[in-house]
């Protein structure tokens, strides 16, 4: 895992709610920038334990603040090409859906979503000789099944898939082009509308399930040379259910079977963030639930991510409060493996870029244009390659079945899948290469009655010069700015935030805490061998300097 980077762990409090205030509830946490601290309402001997993380933010604090100092510099990342995450976690009630969502008024506690939906088209629009393709898709899972929040049938159950180019993706999720922040808006609102809630003790408007907002963005720039680079970006936004205790909450029926499936997801998803830190794990249960399997790439892989803790101040949620703390601190050391995701093959906006150049072509007389019918391939296309995805997901799931059987080492499965990946790649690449004619770049058009030729070829490019966007606002050098000193601000921050933790006493015993005796047992060691270590380096330092004197 050598050249990662781990997964940024942030934690927030929210204040009181009225519930807690009617209990005269007393307040169990501190923070200061970079750490948490927790008291034991019921043992006022035990020293309180401490946590150090990312950033803290305590009561006072705002989303505003929040996205400026983590969630900036993760979006501009993924605004180059990275893939990111950003997720919220805790108990129901604490504040997700609200750091995640927000509120408009006042305008400083607008969730992470809506920032993150502004941020991406200021930036497309003053970027310079770069279109941008923009897809918005959004699902739940509830009851530990997929559906499509945007779907015309959101009870339809999908199925996950892993396809050779694509690696984890949902069968059948909708894919929405969006142009601006107002149709960001619009699509998140008809998904939210879609979502399962439902009241308990703790919370009114209960999350009843899981949910990931995705933007897909490709991203086409042109360099001096009249190059081409086109690049993928991937951002989730994904609001988890709480986890949940039936005693607080007074869930039943319905209410208790959703909260049995939270709770099991929950904690597949916390097997699998201990088994990444374990280091001695050879097998990570992503499989365990369906959470954990779409946030695969987000645990481990090709992905930055985020992830937000939150927090009740209570003294009544001291226990959830310490597991949420505990939960966030395994999770800070997982190990992700980011990279650009440079020329992707199965690019849409390549796709759009040859047509466009095509269809230019035609228009200035470069390449003519085609008189006779024109035959559409599009469906016989995407059967064959339909036909070999399925074919690859059977040999794919027949060599687990045999390795399984057979007793095999991971590392070899791995290996073997590898190259039938590979394979099947290669062969879904040249599927269009079969059907390619002359009238390819306008086998989409649907012919105006009466149209020219000519027209169609016209039509088709305007369509397809829509559908991008990018540098509206190019010129904008006041929006320019604005960006620099954010881009500034943000990375002023993050050094604060860095010193601040590189000067913890991390080897305190009040700071270190410990999820089991052989974890408590071990680090105590290895702080004996090293104060040995330096002892004797102290020493030996003491004689050369006595044998000088």
């Amino acid at each position: 895992m050598s050249g990662g980077e781990t997964v940024k762990v942030i934690v927030r409090c929210r204040p009181m709610n009225d519930r807690e205030k009617k209990l005269k509830c007393g307040v169990v946490l501190d923070m200061d920038p970079v750490t948490c601290t927790i008291t034991n309402p019921n043992d006022t001997n035990a020293p309180p334990k401490k946590f150090t993380f990312d950033a803290a933010y305590f009561t006072d604090s705002t989303t505003e603040q929040i996205y400026g100092d983590i969630g900036y510099p993760l979006v501009e990342n993924v605004l180059e090409g990275y893939n990111g995450t950003v997720f919220a976690y805790g108990q129901t009630g604490c504040g997700k859906s609200f750091t995640m969502q927000g509120i408009d008024d006042p305008a400083s506690q607008r969730g992470i979503i809506p920032r993150a939906f502004e941020h991406i088209f200021e930036s497309v629009s003053v970027a310079e000789n770069t279109k941008f393709l923009v897809h918005a898709s959004y699902l739940e899972i509830y009851n530990e099944d997929i559906r499509d929040l945007l779907a015309k049938d959101t009870k339809n159950k999908l199925e996950i898939k892993e396809h050779p180019e694509r690696g984890i993706y949902v069968q059948g999720l909708s894919m929405h082009p969006v142009h601006n922040v107002a149709e960001c808006e619009r699509v998140m609102a008809r998904g939210w509308k879609n979502r399962s809630t439902g009241a308990t003790l703790m919370n009114s408007d209960s999350s009843r399930s899981h949910s990931i907002f995705t933007i897909n963005m490709e991203m086409v720039k042109i360099d001096a040379e009249g190059e081409e680079h086109i690049r993928a970006g991937k951002l989730n936004l994904v609001d988890l259910a709480g986890s949940e205790r039936q005693a607080k909450t007074g869930a039943t029926g319905e209410r208790l079977k959703e909260a049995t499936k939270i709770n099991l997801s929950l904690s597949a998803l916390g097997n699998v963030i201990s088994a990444l830190v374990d280091g001695k794990s050879t097998h990570i249960p992503y499989r365990d639930s369906k959470l954990t399997r779409l946030l695969q790439d987000s645990l481990g892989g090709n992905t930055k991510t985020l992830m937000i803790a939150c927090l009740s101040p209570a003294d009544n949620n001291y226990e959830e409060t310490l597991s949420t703390l505990r939960y966030a601190n395994r999770a800070k050391n997982i190990k992700n493996k980011p990279k650009i995701n440079e020329d992707p093959k199965d690019a849409l906006l390549r796709q759009y870029q040859e047509e466009i150049e095509k269809l230019k072509a035609m228009l200035t007389g470069q390449v003519p244009i085609p008189t006779s019918e024109y035959t559409d391939h599009t469906r016989e296309i995407e059967s064959e390659k339909q036909r070999l995805q399925q074919e690859y997901e059977d040999k794919m799931a027949e060599m687990r079945i045999k390795y399984e059987k057979e007793q095999k080492s991971n590392v070899k499965l791995q290996e073997d899948i590898d190259k039938l990946q590979t394979q099947y790649q290669n062969k879904i690449s040249h599927v269009q290469d079969k059907f390619q004619g002359d009238g390819a770049a306008m086998e989409n058009v649907v012919p105006v009655e009466g149209g020219s030729n000519e027209n169609i070829v016209v039509q088709r490019l305007q369509e397809l010069q829509n559908i991008m966007v990018g540098g509206e606002r190019a010129n904008d050098m006041e929006l320019k700015e604005k960006r620099k000193k954010k881009k500034q601000l943000a990375e002023k921050k993050r050094k604060l935030l860095s010193d601040a933790i590189a000067k913890m006493d991390d080897d305190g015993i009040m700071i270190s805490v410990y999820d089991s005796m052989q974890d408590e047992l071990k680090a105590k060691t290895d702080l004996y061998d090293k104060a040995k270590k330096e002892d004797t380096k102290r020493r030996n330092g003491y004689k050369r300097l006595a044998e000088r004197v």
